[in-house]
This record gives C-alpha cells, sequence and structure tokens, in this order.
C-alpha cells in the first residue's frame, strides 16, 4: 500500500511528552512514510523527547528553544546539511509566564505580553522565513491555535490574542508564500489534556463543557488532530492554504 508521505522530509517543533499534539502529528507523519526531524525545549525535556523521536524513526533530533539565539537557526542549518530540502514543518509551541496566564488580560505586563507574542507567534515567522529557501519545490506549514483566538474563553488570557496574531500570521504568510507553492494553514484542536493546556487555570472545566456539548467528545485526542496534520501536508491538500481547520467535534460551531 501506497504512503502518501513517502519521501517528504518534515520538521516538527513542540513535542513535550506522548501526550503532545505534536506528537500526535509525527506519528501520523510516520505512518505515512514521511522523513522527521524533531526538536526538544532543554536538556531536561530531551529524556522525554529523545525516546519519542526514535519511536518515529527521527534522523534529526535536536535542541531548540526559540528565544535561545541561534539554537533556532542550528536546526535549519542540520536540516540544510542534511537533507538539503524540506517539505512541511510544523509550529506546536506556546508560552506565557505563569503570572500573566492566570492574571486578566488588562493587567497583563508588557514583558509578559511581549514574551507570550514572540514564542507563540513571532517564531513561526521566523522559522518560515528559515523554511522558505529549503521548501525548493513548494511545501506545507502548519500551526497550533485554539478557539480562544475567536471568542473568549475563560482563563485564557494573553494567549487569546497571541493565538489570533498566530492565525492572522498565517494568513499573510499563505498569501505571500503562495507563488513559491509554499501553503500555510493551522489546525484548531478542543481541549485536550496535554502539558501545555496544564498551565491553564481550571482547564478540566472546559474539558468538561465539552463532553456536554459535544456527542462522543471523549474520544478525540492528539491522533486526531495527527490524522488532519498528514493530510494536509500531502501532495492531496495541495488547494487549502491560509485556512483554520478545527478539530473538536463540532463544538467550535454550537451556540451557547
Amino acid at each position: 500500500m501506497s504512503r502518501r508521505l513517502e519521501g517528504k522530509k518534515g520538521l516538527i517543533v513542540g513535542i513535550a511528552n506522548e501526550h503532545s499534539i505534536a506528537y500526535g502529528c509525527a506519528k501520523a507523519f510516520h505512518a505515512e512514510g514521511a522523513e522527521l526531524a524533531v526538536t526538544y525545549l532543554n536538556e531536561k525535556a530531551e529524556r522525554f523527547v529523545r525516546p519519542l523521536a526514535e519511536n518515529v524513526s527521527s534522523q534529526l533530533i535536536l535542541p531548540c528553544n526559540v528565544q535561545t539565539d541561534g539554537e533556532l537557526e542550528n536546526v535549519f542549518a542540520r536540516i540544510e546539511e542534511q537533507w538539503g530540502t524540506l517539505d512541511f514543518l510544523v509550529h506546536s509551541i506556546a508560552f506565557a509566564p505563569l503570572d500573566d496566564l492566570h492574571g486578566r488580560l488588562v493587567d497583563c505586563s508588557l514583558d509578559g505580553f511581549l514574551q507570550a507574542m514572540d514564542v507563540s507567534c513571532h517564531s513561526l515567522l521566523r522559522m518560515t522565513r528559515l523554511a522558505e529557501p529549503l521548501m525548493k519545490q513548494g511545501g506545507s506549514i502548519l500551526s497550533m491555535t485554539y478557539f480562544g483566538a475567536e471568542k473568549v474563553v475563560r482563563n485564557y488570557g494573553v494567549m487569546g490574542p497571541a493565538k489570533a496574531a498566530l492565525e492572522c500570521s498565517s494568513r499573510y504568510l499563505a498569501a505571500e508564500l503562495s507563488e513559491k507553492r509554499i501553503r500555510v494553514n493551522c489546525l484548531s484542536p478542543g481541549p485536550l489534556k496535554t502539558r501545555a493546556a496544564g498551565g491553564l487555570k481550571d482547564f478540566d472545566e472546559l474539558i468538561q463543557e465539552a463532553d456536554k456539548r459535544v456527542a462522543n467528545y471523549s474520544e478525540l485526542g492528539t491522533n486526531d488532530v495527527g490524522a488532519l496534520a498528514a493530510f494536509l501536508v500531502s501532495d492531496d491538500a495541495r488547494a487549502l492554504t491560509g485556512y483554520v481547520y478545527h478539530v473538536d467535534g463540532g463544538f467550535s460551531t454550537i451556540g451557547v
């Protein structure tokens, strides 16, 4: 049976542990035949990420803290050295200092706001700029967003504006890079129990609300996000760019 990502090479930024959305994507890409490069945040994270990267036969396992000078550039230099090309990129990182994340948006510090925007949004621009010359035959760039970018979600705070900026940036990138056949899209999973989600106050209540409003919501997981991601980075999705795709069982379409 043919695998639609056979021969394609992709970079995944954002795996933290086995429950990460990025790892759900990595498994789906691997199952479809892609060769992968995987990053980890720091030395502490490496012991969790490396075994997962090895599970998907990652050829490159590299440190990448987007706020550490040179680390992101080194990742792409290693990819160019190893492969010479890149077919797809997954950006699955976000951050805000806990004091700013757990407080009201109106009380958010300037430093906290800028850090949230830098890691959660501007890093996508930097990755795209580095990926562009490697995507010689076109490519696909995906980032992870959330419904809190569109509607006010309790306790989502500063991450709402950060994700809204990410979605808007993706549309502009899609328009700018279309002539080079580089597609840029966002995936918007519903509330899932991931490490990143654990930083939000009362996050379990969001999952409980989704369970009440969406039939069989508890059956959804990171593998469902991965399945859509694998399609979007494939040639079958060549006509799709500049969109936000919800992976939430219809939760985002249901009124109060």
